[in-house]
Parts: C-alpha cells; structure tokens; sequence
C-alpha cells in the first residue's frame, strides 16, 4: 500500500511543465538534491540520481531529455530485501554534453560545484518549480488523518539553507534542524503545509489535509460537548443521591414531617422521581429552578444538623 508521500510524488510526477525556465528550475532541484557527479577520466563527467519513486525516476528522464535529447540515460532498480525497499537510479552517462548540462542548471561553474543560481529563481513560477523538485527529491509529508508536518531532506547543510531561505522569503513559517547527517527543513503548521502544497501543484492533496482538519476540529468539537454534557450529567447524579441520603437521614431522625409545607413537598417529588434533573424537578413543583436549588439546599442543611 501507497503512502500519502508516494501519491502525491506520483500526482506531482504527472505535472505539465510548459516553460523551459520552470523545467531549468526543477530539473535543477532534483538533481542537487539526489544526484552525484561520477567522474570518468576518458569519457568526462557523469551523475547518477536515486530515488525510491519510479514517477520521480521517470520525471528526471523526461526533464533531461527535454533539455538535451543527446544525453545517454539509463534506469537501473535495486531492491534491499531486509527493508523491502526499491531504489531507483537514473544514470546519465558521462560524456561532452553533461557538464553543459550542469552550467545551465546553476549546478556548476569553471568545472567546480556551486550553490543555487539566482537566476533560476527569479520568477514566481520557477520558485515554485524548484520548491516541486526539491520536494520530489527529497520531500515526505503526512498522511491527512495524522499531525501536520511536511519536510525535505538535504544531503549538505548549504542545500538545507538554501532551501530555508527561499522558504522564509516566500513568508513559509519554516525550520531547519540536523538528522543523523542530512539537513532538514520542515513546516508543522496547517496552513503552511497546505499553502506548500498548493504552491508545488498539489492542490488535490492539500484539499486532502483540509478535508481531514475540518473532520477533526469537529470530532473535537462534538468531544468537548459529550465531555462538558457528562460531566453536568455526573454532576446532577451526584447531588441527586447526596439529596436523596439528606431526605433519608431526616426521615430517619423523625424531622422530615416537621419541615415546613415547601420543603417536604420538594423531598417527596425527589423521592418519587430521583432521576430527573433540578429543572424537571421544579417544573413539577410549579417554581423557578432558582427557588428548586434554594429549597434542595436547605433540606441538605437541616440534615447536616441532624
């Protein structure tokens, strides 16, 4: 079974890129976030791309070809038993074209590896790509039904601050911690996870987590009801039985017929119906709920002095 990760990957995956600057954008993301260079001293420079998502596999395939249909790319698959994992791996044979290749992603420059190129950023749009590749790369989210929480893992901490900082640029209340030698960024509030994911094209997933929020706000809600109406149901069964064990005292000490008219009619109704409520049991008795409470207490100090 899919988790929501791997169905929204997949969903993103099916994305129509039009612009060639947002395919630039994504491509690179994907590839500074799972992509290593491979050196080969006679043919160049090569990369190879891991993922664990065939859609994503897939997507760098068509994203390179789209750049550069000369590239030699292959897909290999390989399986870990003891973690019933697949990993799949893009390779992009070394040869002239590769270095090109990475100087237009921003991915290198005079043969050495650089940060982000802000060129690549500079429109709406081609942010929004980029945060997508990033995402397919190395992003995971919740399922709808449990907490929020959404992050992306780099492999190097200058990923991990790049990613932070276009994220706060675009207002994202986000967070940047270390894990066992990745770098995590992550956004735990609703809205911002939502807003993510409607940024990148997964709007049907964030209508998902809405969805879910708004069924759990009412569950919580229709909790709180049940919990404040049993609490005053427990409530009225408690000062039932301690009127009730008044009355009885006052019997048993022969006061009960010495109360004045008012009161030894309300200790009879009591007595007759001692499930119903203050309010049904003034009903009864023709008076306001005020005067019920004002005549129960009275009967239960008279029995304190018995």
């Amino acid at each position: 079974m899919s988790s929501f990760a791997s169905d929204v990957k997949n969903a993103l995956s099916r994305t129509d890129t039009e612009r060639d600057c947002c395919r630039t954008a994504e491509l690179a993301a994907l590839l500074r976030m799972g992509a290593s260079m491979v050196t080969d001293g006679e043919h160049g420079m090569g990369l190879r791309f891991e993922t664990a998502s065939a859609a994503v596999a897939r997507r760098v395939i068509r994203l390179l070809r789209a750049m550069d249909a000369s590239l030699a790319t292959s897909v290999a698959m390989e399986r870990t038993p003891q973690l019933r994992r697949r990993t799949y791996i893009v390779n992009i044979a070394a040869g002239e074209g590769v270095a090109p290749l990475l100087t237009r992603l921003g991915l290198l420059a005079g043969g050495a590896p650089v940060g982000t190129d802000p060129t690549l950023l500079r429109k709406k749009c081609c942010r929004a790509a980029y945060l997508r590749g990033a995402f397919l790369s190395g992003g995971s989210v919740n399922r709808p039904e449990a907490s929020c929480h959404l992050e992306i893992t780099a492999k190097r901490p200058e990923q991990g601050r790049a990613l932070h900082t276009l994220l706060r640029r675009l207002h994202f209340p986000v967070g940047l911690t270390d894990r066992r030698d990745t770098y995590v960024v992550y956004l735990k509030e609703g809205d911002a996870v939502m807003d993510f994911l409607a940024l990148i094209g997964a709007e049907e997933a964030a209508e998902k987590i809405e969805v879910a929020r708004n069924l759990k706000e009412v569950r919580a809600q229709v909790n709180r009801i049940v919990n404040v109406e049993t609490a005053n149901l427990q409530r009225a069964v408690d000062a039932a039985a301690n009127q009730l064990a008044a009355i009885e005292r006052l019997r048993a000490a022969g006061r009960l017929a010495t109360l004045p008219a008012d009161l030894r009619e309300t200790a009879q109704m009591r007595c007759a119906h001692p499930e119903i409520s203050m309010a049904e049991l003034a009903a009864l008795c023709h008076i306001s709920k005020s005067g019920m409470s004002h005549r129960l207490k009275k009967i239960c100090r008279v029995a304190e002095e018995v």
